[in-house]
């Protein structure tokens, strides 16, 4: 199979494997729960679309605001998780290790816009740097 450089982020293996976990989840939502199935879904997806997209942008500031978008949709999945929570539609357990990884995620997410900015400052000041390499 090919492999696409986006494919290879930390960040983005570890996104996609929540957005399998959020899908299973939202499989297990009660039929009068539709909308927040398709919420969870379209929030998930948005989380590994937007580092996907981003990748694949020019600039730095680009790939940044892409990646706080992603940023945006692993709070609604967080949001989410709560609800299920709150109507017990899953165990805690479980839904505490979904608010888990949504946190490691998180922190991926936070450092790969980190390194991004620096990346971006040290082009900036004219340094030499090394080409964008995964985070």
């Amino acid at each position: 199979m090919v492999e696409f450089e986006f494919e290879k982020l930390v960040v983005y293996q570890e996104a996609r494997a929540l957005r399998k976990r959020v899908y299973k989840l939202a499989r297990l939502l009660p039929a009068h729960e539709y909308k927040l199935k398709v919420q969870m879904r379209d929030a998930a997806r948005s989380l590994t679309n937007n580092l996907a997209e981003g990748h694949g942008r020019y600039t730095f500031k680009e790939r940044i605001r892409y990646c706080r978008d992603s940023r945006g949709s692993l709070q609604e999945i967080v949001d989410d998780i709560n609800i299920c929570h709150d109507e017990e539609y899953a165990k805690a357990e479980h839904l505490e290790t979904l608010r888990v990884d949504a946190a490691q995620v998180l922190k991926l997410i936070n450092g790969y816009i980190t390194y991004l900015k620096r990346q971006g400052t040290a082009r900036k000041k004219g340094s030499r740097s090394e080409p964008l390499t995964p985070a």
